[in-house]
């Protein structure tokens, strides 16, 4: 481990690897069991718990190497992201997922739909 990564106390539990940030590594932990650990070890409540943990723990901010606490999404990201002039932008699927490059024409016609209802004011029938 890097000997510049600090570590928050108390919370080795829930300590799940390091972030590369740069050219620094800093610490990663599971939000979720940080405030459980909270919860569990000094008896607050959830409420409680994350308030202490927004103010006293990601709120301290101690330099360079302060940790990082990360929340983990229950369900996969659905997000993907493309390459535009050098730079990344989320591209966002639909509530289907429907991958655009492998339908042109469901494409074009949904294009050609915005852009009537944008002229009329009103969708398509």
């Amino acid at each position: 481990m890097d000997p510049e990564i600090l570590l928050a106390d108390g919370f080795e539990e829930a300590l799940v690897g390091t972030v590369q940030i740069f050219n620094k590594t800093i610490a990663l932990y599971d939000r979720e069991k940080c405030i459980k650990i909270l919860m569990d070890r000094d008896g607050m409540d959830r409420d409680g718990a994350e308030e202490h943990f927004e103010f006293n723990v990601t709120g301290a901010f101690m330099g360079d190497y302060t940790p990082a606490f990360a929340t983990f999404f229950e369900k996969p990201c659905t997000r993907r992201v493309s390459k535009r002039r050098g730079r990344q932008h989320p591209v966002v699927g639909s509530a289907m997922n429907i991958d655009r490059r492998q339908e042109p024409e469901r494409r074009a016609a949904e294009v050609d739909g915005s852009s009537q209802k944008s002229e009329r004011g009103a969708e398509n029938p």
